[in-house]
């Protein structure tokens, strides 16, 4: 069973809580920071060449942007809740109260009973029917209590290099028709199998299963706000409705539909 919350009010914010589950992600991404506890079961991190367990009572926080995978050991099930923060409102939040305070560039691991508490708490909240305000309040005292932020470093986003910054522009610039490996090769006076292995680096995927990845972050953006999924498959460039469901659900594990109606 896996069910997910956020609110048009408090639009900084998604959650999602997720019991007895075995499916399994996809290598991807998030725009957000991004923080996970697993309640039971066991779950294999894994970021680029860096892989860990995570046990129960264990958070993972991954920075914006650095691709890993969250799935469960092998014919086991686990149970594990995911808070998306936009960077943005945790930077504003996190200044107010100490501007030399500066958010990690790496995922990191925690293995803290009190955090964990702490978090289980915040997330009983945002689901509860208790008013918007108080759960931006919840939020802002838990940011705020850093200890979210105390834990063992497990992997970087290495520094983008310009021409790796440029494909990734030139990428989402023609989300429906997209430039071929060739043609990026050749606007960037490298081979394709330069240009793989450089893209890899900086991003931790290929070109195309990156923007794959981006275009299920802006279907979410999409879907929070109501959209039609025939229509949004057709405008993120999909060959299909059939297909958009089956990349969405590899990089959410939950079919856009049950992701529009939370």
């Amino acid at each position: 069973m896996s069910e997910f919350w956020y609110d048009s009010a408090l639009p900084f914010v998604e959650s999602r809580r997720a019991s007895n589950s075995r499916a399994c992600y996809r290598a991807h991404s998030h725009s957000t920071l991004s923080i996970g506890a697993v309640d039971a079961g066991l779950s294999h991190f894994q970021c680029g060449n860096v892989a860990a367990t995570l046990r129960p009572g264990s958070l993972v926080i991954v920075p914006p942007a650095l691709v890993h995978a969250c799935n469960p050991a092998p014919n086991v099930s686990w149970s594990y809740q995911m808070l998306h923060l936009k960077p943005s409102w945790v930077a504003a939040v996190t200044a107010e109260i100490d501007p030399q305070l500066n958010l990690r560039s790496s995922a990191f691991i925690s293995r803290s009973k009190v955090t964990y508490q702490h978090f289980c708490q915040l997330n009983a909240q945002l689901f509860s029917a208790i008013a918007n305000a108080d759960k931006e309040a919840a939020l802002i005292e838990f940011i705020g209590q850093h200890l979210w932020a105390d834990g063992q470093p497990v992997a970087c986003q290495p520094s983008p290099r310009p021409s790796m910054t440029y494909l990734k522009t030139r990428l989402l610039s023609a989300l429906d028709t997209p430039p071929s490996l060739t043609e990026l090769a050749q606007e960037c006076g490298l081979s394709r199998y330069q240009l793989i292995r450089l893209f890899r680096r900086d991003t931790g995927l290929t070109p195309h299963a990156w923007l794959l990845d981006q275009r299920i972050q802006q279907a979410r953006d999409h879907l929070r706000q109501g959209a039609d999924l025939a229509t949004l498959a057709q405008d993120l460039g999909f060959a299909d409705q059939g297909h958009f469901q089956r990349v969405f659900k590899a990089h959410v594990a939950a079919t856009p539909g049950r992701y529009r109606h939370p």
